[in-house]
């Protein structure tokens, strides 16, 4: 595989986690900059659908009203793919997200043991 298709792969969703009160912020403001570790970073953590159930576990655990955001990785121009947990390539956005883009907005619920269910739309 290039270096080309590495940075777009085709078809492929990316998520975002975040909560309902910071993607109704986002909604009505017309862009997502971010949570407080993506503007220490300088881009806003992205996972694919095999990455999401690990983010939740390290970054989210036992937290509720989070929203799981889908946007199609061949819509993000700002998109890259860096090493990060355990060395494996995850999708970073250098830039905003355009709440507009969003292919899905799916609810996480919690599994009553500080998890959450994965909606069956992720794309895994």
């Amino acid at each position: 595989m290039d270096a080309d298709a590495k940075e777009r792969p085709t078809g492929q969703l990316v998520y975002k986690i975040t909560t309902v009160q910071a993607w109704d912020a986002a909604s009505h403001a017309g862009r997502y900059d971010g949570n407080a570790d993506d503007a220490r970073d300088g881009f806003i953590h992205l996972s694919t659908g095999e990455q999401v159930a690990g983010t939740l576990a390290k970054h989210y655990a036992g937290a509720g009203d989070l929203l799981l955001i889908a946007y199609a990785a061949t819509d993000l121009n700002a998109l890259r793919w860096e090493p990060s947990r355990g060395g494996a390539l995850f999708p970073h956005q250098y830039g905003t997200l355009d709440p507009a883009q969003a292919r899905h907005v799916l609810t996480l619920a919690a599994d009553g043991q500080g998890g959450h269910t994965l909606p069956d739309e992720v794309q895994r």
